[in-house]
């Protein structure tokens, strides 16, 4: 989910360097009193790692100890990471293998926790929504085409109670994004994957559909734009076929977006309360589940995702351009 502000940047980095012993960057910027319920105004964040190109998709295993898988897309690497072994490469390559030309991102990106001891990808370079048996590590492609034409490039993706799954399909993972002569979708969707197989067009009509997640209750669906001239989330009500019944801008930070304030509306993650953690302008925006703006965590570079993790989910694990980094929070991610 790689904001346009930075398609350009960086130089291909051969393996990611361990931090020893956490580095405090940033501040909580604090925008209403509510936040304080959420997490600490002087809570420290903490740079674990670095050296990706562009870290991704963090999501947190629960089991054999605990420990979060996160992606660095251009790389094509998928990291773990663990507070007692550190960093180190979980699977290489995370998407496409061998010939990579005509693909500026050719890695897996947005991560989730799959049925049993499965993780589903959004696999920017085999373009398919994929699962990832974590004890083999063989993968399995769930959906590639949509209408017989193949996806762009899926970026992210959330997993409804029922299975159901949806995602995203911006152009970021292919050189020249929208002109890519391998781009076959005359959209940029929004979509959902039943789990029969089969899969429905949401919304086409959003420029670069990002960073995608539920609501606690499952009933409203949350999708980030990244573009810089409408960098905007949505919020859909869902009908009880998942289908959008109706839709609205929850919030709107195009005003925000430039030099001071590097990054775009990206990934995301939600408490069990329904407050949104939002990559956006800045760092991570804190909205309640009303859309009022509660605060900012700045990392002082772009926020691509985060999620929640540890054993108790009260720290939010942040993918923050070349770094991995994580804020305690006194609030609980939503599924613990």
């Amino acid at each position: 989910m790689r904001s346009m502000l930075f398609m350009l940047a960086m130089t291909l980095a051969s393996c990611a360097s361990a931090v020893p012993g956490p580095d405090r960057i940033g501040s909580v910027h604090r925008e209403s009193p509510r936040l304080d319920d959420l997490i600490a105004p002087d809570a420290p964040i903490e740079k674990l790692a670095e050296g990706f190109i562009w870290a991704e998709g963090p999501v947190w295993i629960g089991e054999a100890g605990g420990y979060l898988l996160f992606t660095d897309v251009p790389g094509n690497r998928m990291h773990r990471w663990s507070p007692a072994d550190g960093v180190s490469i979980f699977l290489e390559p995370s998407g496409l293998a061998g010939d990579t030309s005509g693909f500026r991102e050719p890695g897996a990106n947005g991560l989730i926790r799959g049925p049993g001891d499965t993780i589903l990808l959004a696999d920017h370079g085999n373009r398919a929504i994929a699962s990832l048996d974590l004890a083999t590590r063989e993968k399995r492609m769930l959906a590639t085409r949509f209408q017989g034409r193949r996806f762009n490039s899926p970026n992210d993706l959330v997993r409804a109670a029922d299975g159901t799954v949806y995602f995203t399909d911006p152009p970021y993972g292919l050189e020249g994004l929208n002109q890519s002569p391998l781009k076959e979708q005359p959209h940029n969707g929004v979509y959902r994957l039943d789990p029969d197989g089969r899969v429905t067009l949401i919304d086409d009509s959003l420029s670069f559909p990002n960073g995608i997640l539920l609501s606690p209750d499952g009933h409203t669906l949350y999708v980030a734009n990244s573009d810089p001239q409408r960098a905007i989330w949505v919020a859909y009500t869902l009908d009880a076929q998942g289908n959008a019944a109706s839709r609205r801008i929850f919030a709107d930070a195009t005003a925000e977006v430039g030099d001071a304030r590097p990054g775009l509306p990206d990934g995301m993650a939600i408490d069990a309360d329904g407050n949104l953690f939002a990559t956006g302008p800045g760092g991570v925006i804190v909205f309640a589940p009303d859309g009022t703006r509660l605060g900012r965590i700045d990392t002082g570079t772009a926020v691509a995702n985060c999620t929640f993790g540890d054993a108790d989910g009260r720290t939010l694990f942040l993918a923050s351009d070349n770094m991995l980094a994580r804020v305690a929070t006194r609030t609980r991610g939503f599924g613990w």
